[in-house]
């Protein structure tokens, strides 16, 4: 299982027991998006090579706001 964690300057990570951070700047270089307008669920395809997603996709700044 993988744990995602949001502020406002990245996101922790924890994946397969192995704790990490993406910062800011490389989810909107991965993305070509502005941080807060990417889903929870494009984050989670930059930590997971076929993800589970479930559920609606929620945006990081309504994630954080």
């Amino acid at each position: 299982m993988t744990t995602l964690s949001f502020d406002d300057e990245g996101v922790d990570v924890v994946y397969e027991g192995t704790e990490f951070r993406l910062e800011k700047d490389l989810i909107e270089d991965a993305t070509q998006k502005s941080y807060f307008d990417v889903t929870d669920h494009e984050v989670l395809r930059i930590v997971e090579k076929d993800p589970s997603l479930g559920g609606q996709a929620r945006r990081i700044g309504d994630i954080i706001r």
